[in-house]
């Protein structure tokens, strides 16, 4: 009757000890099930468009419920994309223009930024108030006066039109700046006593250390730059200078009623910058992690 009695006592005390666990294990659970579901909603567009690329054309793409999984799935119409427009020529166009637009704008922004963040001159807090206050102007606001300025200066249907808007922008000065916020003094205190400008250590010292924070601002550019529309439309007339969104923005215009080239070229213009952020991922996460939330 004892043994019973010690038996019994002996399961609740086990039970409450497992039940933090317990609630820990649901806790991640739950909080799992929230992130798969934002996934999914986030990744189902694309699953649609990816599935729309590869159905034939027997097969309505506008059933309802959709069926994701083509029955007959082909490549053809990622083939019959090369055919119908110049593709390779707006691919080349837009890895033209990202790839100096990404430069531009690492180069600019930081030199822009390295004096706002370990420099004292008069009235700099101000011109950095100034200077983040237009990240608040929509581009809709600003085209017409851009517009404006790049036919004046002869940019219109040129590469160096495209690139110019890009070159160096608000936020890329304000994540830079927070990533050179978090270098300690005494880093430049003694390059200054080794002798070094600078010139000498923002190339030196402070580019080295603020990688992760570049390569964050670089697949923030690339993005924006790969995947703009309104300026190039706005800035361009010359179908041989046409970017990826104007080519398959045209592709849709020719083949209206065929939406699987649509869909097709859509995803060929998706994976080159899919591919960058696969290979950024570890410096972006870090960078966007460790310094964007500097004060």
């Amino acid at each position: 009757m004892k043994n019973n009695s010690n038996q019994s006592l002996a399961i609740p005390h086990f039970s409450l000890s497992a039940m933090p666990a317990i609630l820990g294990w649901m806790r991640r659970l739950g909080q799992y099930t929230v992130l798969a579901s934002i996934a999914l909603l986030f990744i189902g567009p694309f699953l649609w468009l990816l599935s729309t690329a590869l159905k034939s054309g027997s097969e309505n793409i506008f059933q309802y419920p959709p069926d994701l999984i083509p029955d007959e799935p082909t490549l053809s119409n990622f083939a019959r994309v090369f055919e119908a427009v110049p593709f390779l020529t707006y691919f080349f166009n837009s890895a033209l223009v990202a790839a100096l637009a990404v430069s531009c704008n690492l180069l600019f922004c930081s030199l822009a930024a390295y004096p706002l963040a370990r420099l004292k001159f008069a009235g700099k807090n101000a011109l950095f108030l100034l200077l983040i206050s237009t990240m608040m102007l929509p581009f809709q606001l600003l085209m017409i006066p851009l517009y404006t300025i790049a036919v004046n200066l002869g940019l219109n249907n040129s590469y160096l039109g495209l690139i110019v808007p890009h070159a160096c922008t608000a936020f890329g000065v304000f994540l830079m700046r927070q990533a050179f916020l978090t270098i300690p003094k005494q880093l430049e205190e003694s390059a200054y006593i080794e002798g070094l400008n600078h010139w000498q250590i923002w190339w030196h010292i402070m580019l080295p250390l603020v990688k992760p924070t570049l390569a964050t601002l670089a697949v923030f550019t690339f993005i924006g730059v790969w995947g703009d529309f309104l300026w190039p439309l706005i800035i361009m007339d010359e179908q041989a200078k046409f970017t990826l969104p104007l080519g398959v923005n045209k592709l849709a215009g020719t083949f209206g009623k065929d939406w699987r080239l649509v869909a097709a070229g859509a995803i060929l213009s998706i994976i080159p910058t899919l591919i960058v952020f696969v290979f950024t991922q570890r410096y972006f996460i870090s960078g966007a992690l460790k310094n964007a939330v500097k004060g």
